[in-house]
């Protein structure tokens, strides 16, 4: 399985779309103690979940999906990382990105997060559980006005079909927990070494970062999982390449 490895790419200010969700939490600890500059969005009545960082970080307040809000944060950045949220159903997440891939320094690394039901070339293959539960969800989030998984389906096509330099890191469930390192991955769901189909969320972070370094991971969207489940130590030289 493979790991990700710096490169000559040097990175020193990194903007983090979503900063305030758990997931960018976790991301702003890392990118710190790697000891990047970080600039971080969020909505502005979830300004104070950063609370513990403050002195250490930029906030830029306001919705994510606005563009001169994002053309804010990301200028000057080396790396962006970016929380896809299918937040209600005026494309939310479609909005963010096409934020970021038109106002991003070119060249910059661009590392976005979405879930296993995001697929780049139609090879995944999904447990029916999976399927169901994604079509399900999707009906009654959509009817409820509260999320649109076709919103974050379109902002994936958007970033696939754009010449930046993009990752898009599709995670397995997600459970808390303190590390246990770097995630392994593969190219597409229903390869062996992802059964397992579990991933604690710190963990999800320290790929996102860790991915901002490797410029093997450019272009593709790797699956992950946890590097100690069962399925991982099970197939440790398959994955991707």
């Amino acid at each position: 399985m493979p790991e990700i490895e710096s490169d000559s790419r040097v990175i020193k200010k990194v903007c983090i779309v979503g900063a305030s969700g758990k997931l960018g939490r976790y991301m702003v600890r890392h990118a710190l103690d790697r000891g990047y500059e970080v600039v971080g969005v969020c909505r502005a009545r979830s300004v104070g979940k950063l609370d513990p960082v403050k002195e250490r970080i930029t906030v830029v307040a306001g919705p994510t999906d606005d563009r001169d809000v994002i053309r804010r944060a990301v200028a000057g950045c080396d790396g962006v990382l970016t929380v896809l949220v299918p937040w209600g159903v005026h494309g939310y997440s479609t909005g963010t990105a096409q934020a970021v891939l038109d106002f991003a320094p070119r060249g910059a690394r661009l590392v976005f997060s979405c879930g296993w039901h995001i697929t780049r070339d139609g090879q995944d293959v999904y447990r029916w559980t999976l399927r169901a539960f994604a079509k399900v969800f999707g009906v009654v989030a959509r009817a409820a006005r509260f999320a649109d998984i076709d919103d974050q389906i379109e902002a994936c096509r958007r970033v696939f079909a754009s010449d930046t330099r993009w990752t898009v890191v599709r995670g397995s469930d997600l459970e808390e927990g303190e590390s246990q390192g770097l995630p392994v991955w593969s190219r597409h769901v229903g390869d062996p070494p992802l059964r397992s189909n579990i991933t604690r969320r710190v963990d999800f972070a320290l790929f996102m970062v860790a991915a901002l370094e490797n410029d093997r991971l450019v272009h593709e969207a790797p699956a992950i999982v946890g590097c100690r489940t069962p399925s991982a130590l099970a197939h440790p030289n398959a994955g991707g390449s």
